[in-house]
């Protein structure tokens, strides 16, 4: 290599690395560029390591030559990092000239409604359209309320289906929230539409489909001339509006104390589309809705007269509902940390995030 070849070359070098740092918009993108044509390894670098191959008396001036052109491009990149760091000064001087201490800040995401506070929620909006109120009572229960006044007296073959937690003080966790309608109807006499959702317990053997604590909602309406077609198209519009959909429901026979006649009124199983599961007990149905006509008892235990007027009651399973609605199929999930059933509506990153409640 002569002496006339390497200025060229140099001269081509400049003028690449000028084209290239006027590409650069960042401060690494400049180090990086840098390294690459004045380093060890760089363009730069590896004429250097050739000087050795040019005749002695030309040694001096090649040496001359490439240190020369080292720090024509070394101010380029100093030049060329100046002006990228002011512009980055200039961005952010700008950036704080426009901030506003007094705009109020981004609230961060706390958290989701879980999937049984939203049927809960959507079922409530639903009867206060309808005109009902909502009641709420104590969870730990006396014996009156819960059994007596809903014609269960002592020793009444019903109240082992109950499977009930007795307290030392002689009270009881309530195995429904039926007591709160007693306590409606003592309140508020007749006419009376009043729905109370609630936490229940009882001593169950848990599965796929029963907890020892779980969600209700307990309905009664009491008018003058109510009957069992009120009931079921009450039922069949609550299913409608919290399902957003036309469902395949059954009503059969079903005996409890405080109503009469008595039914069951079940839902096609949406886990498996009516096929059969572990969740329905490979039947097709879910048990969503017993219900029936208010007992005579049960009325004059809220001092109303069974002769003037009559009333339906139904207990929805809150948690059941929660379950076929966003397709939790193991009850056990919804009182667990498990985020695949808690948060119910929408799909982030495999998990879920919960839809807004109802206003």
């Amino acid at each position: 290599m002569d002496l006339d070849k390497l200025q060229n070359q140099l001269s081509t070098l400049r003028a690449e690395t000028t084209t290239a740092i006027a590409g650069v918009v960042t401060m690494d993108e400049l180090r990086r560029l840098e390294s690459q044509t004045t380093g060890k390894t760089g363009a730069l670098g590896a004429w250097m390591a050739t000087i050795k191959e040019f005749p002695p008396e030309q040694r001096g001036q090649v040496g001359k030559t490439l240190n020369q052109a080292k720090g024509e491009l070394t101010k380029l990149f100093k030049d060329a990092g100046e002006k990228i760091k002011a512009g980055a000064a200039a961005a952010e001087a700008s950036k704080a000239s426009s901030y506003d201490p007094t705009l109020p800040g981004i609230r961060p995401p706390v958290g989701s409604f879980h999937p049984v506070t939203l049927v809960q929620l959507q079922v409530e909006a639903v009867f206060q359209r309808l005109g009902f109120l909502i009641e709420t009572g104590p969870e730990m229960e006396s014996e009156h309320y819960n059994f007596e006044a809903l014609n269960i007296p002592k020793l009444h073959p019903a109240r082992d289906m109950q499977d009930t937690f007795w307290l030392t003080n002689g009270k009881l966790l309530r195995t429904h929230t039926s007591p709160v309608q007693v306590r409606a109807m003592e309140r508020h006499g007749t006419p009376l539409r009043v729905i109370a959702p609630g936490r229940c317990f009882r001593y169950e053997t848990i599965d796929a489909s029963h907890e020892n604590t779980f969600h209700q909602v307990e309905g009664l309406m009491i008018d003058r001339n109510i009957s069992i077609a009120n009931l079921i198209a009450m039922m069949k519009l609550l299913l409608r509006e919290v399902f957003s959909q036309e469902l395949s429901i059954r009503l059969r026979p079903g005996y409890f104390p405080f109503v009469e006649p008595g039914f069951e009124m079940d839902m096609s199983c949406l886990i498996c589309g009516g096929g059969g599961c572990a969740t329905c007990k490979q039947s097709g149905w879910i048990e969503i809705l017993p219900c029936g006509m208010v007992h005579p008892n049960v009325l004059r235990a809220g001092n109303i007269d069974p002769h003037e007027f009559t009333g339906f009651a139904f207990g929805l399973g809150l948690t059941r509902l929660a379950m076929m609605k966003y397709g939790v199929a193991d009850i056990r999930g919804l009182n667990s940390g498990d985020l695949r059933a808690l948060v119910p509506a929408g799909r982030i990153s495999g998990t879920t995030v919960a839809e807004k409640p109802p206003c």
